[in-house]
């Protein structure tokens, strides 16, 4: 049974619109509500357009167009990527996070190139198993180029709504992770989180609540001070009253900020809920380590350069990938079993 002839898009649309607003009232740091807003919207614009189709005479043209554009738009994407990382490797200079825009950008042509060649070039002796082989590799790397593009898509879109979204807590703590000095100073970038947390914390104080500040950072191999050392005397400077400034300068990594500054929390005597102010393209995986570290925390972002944030959206990406590893490991399990179908209908040739 359909709803009016349209097929199962408008079901699934609301259903996933369901377990999306259901996911978002339980705890808005799952990143399966990603997952469920991306294919309610996917779903909701095949109904939309099956709709428009059915009742605006040539839609379907407008339509067939529309499709025809995508691969152009693939190819200004590439390009995109491609400037994106040259001008991060002129202004961050050589590392692997700053390679991550450019490697994509090469990868957007190259994948496709691969996949084509591979489909297309045959023996010339009539269908033999090498052949088999090769169609086998490019509907596979199709497969899983594709599940990860949609699972990008997926973290993209829920990383804005989560960041654009106002949780209404009152802040007993406000966190503020580290990124780094430059000669023992604060930069550009981490300045952005610290003015951030600078507002949230006259907020409150306008309101009459005192909340504790955390600037939270430890020292690297390479810098004269720990990060929380700086990042407190900024923001003392700044208007923030020192006694409500509590430095932790142990940590090294994001999972780290969050775990000893709720212990920075708990040795003021307070146990209340926590605002963590970070870089915009980095909330929704500090708030996915909140949430696995059970901690009563909201995230929100600073505004970042914007030539900085696609190789640091797709480096938050990758650990995110990285961090539920198996979890893509089963999903494209079964990509993995086709090709192996197609295989051995190969052999059977």
């Amino acid at each position: 049974m359909t709803v009016l002839g349209l097929g199962a898009a408008p079901v699934f649309a609301l259903l996933f619109l369901v377990l999306y607003v259901l996911g978002r009232r339980r705890d808005p740091r799952m990143l399966r509500n990603g997952v469920f807003l991306t294919a309610a919207v996917l779903f909701g614009l095949a109904t939309v357009v099956a709709v428009l189709t059915r009742v605006v005479p040539g839609f379907s043209l407008l339509v067939a167009v529309v499709l025809l554009l995508v691969p152009l738009a693939v190819v200004v994407l590439g390009v995109a990527l491609v400037a994106n990382g040259l001008q991060m490797l002129r202004a961050e200079g050589r590392s692997v996070g700053n390679l991550l825009s450019l490697a994509a950008g090469v990868a957007v042509f190259v994948l496709p190139a691969v996949a084509i060649a591979l489909l297309v070039s045959g023996s010339g002796e009539g269908f033999t198993l090498w052949d088999g082989t090769k169609i086998a590799i490019a509907v596979l790397m199709v497969f899983v180029c594709g599940y990860f593009a949609l699972t990008l898509v997926a973290f993209a879109l829920y990383s804005v709504v989560y960041g654009r979204t106002r949780h209404g807590i009152v802040p007993d703590t406000i966190v503020v992770l580290g990124s780094g000095l430059v000669h023992g100073e604060v930069p550009p970038l981490l300045q952005s989180r610290l003015d951030r947390a600078l507002g949230v914390y006259r907020a409150e104080r306008a309101a009459g609540r005192r909340p504790l500040l955390v600037p939270s950072g430890g020292q690297g191999d390479d810098q004269p001070r720990p990060e929380g050392t700086a990042m407190a005397e900024y923001l003392v400077a700044h208007g923030a009253d020192p006694d409500d400034v509590v430095a932790e300068t142990a940590s090294r990594n994001t999972r780290e900020n969050l775990r000893f500054s709720r212990d920075v929390q708990t040795a003021a005597g307070r146990d209340g809920q926590m605002v963590v102010v970070t870089n915009n393209y980095h909330v929704l995986r500090a708030a996915t380590l909140a949430r696995r570290l059970d901690l009563p925390a909201q995230v929100v972002g600073a505004r970042t350069a914007a030539y900085y944030v696609p190789s640091a959206f797709l480096r938050e990406f990758a650990a995110v990938i990285v961090e539920h590893r198996w979890l893509n490991v089963v999903a494209c399990t079964p990509f993995v079993l086709f090709t192996g179908f197609l295989l051995w209908e190969s052999f059977q040739q």
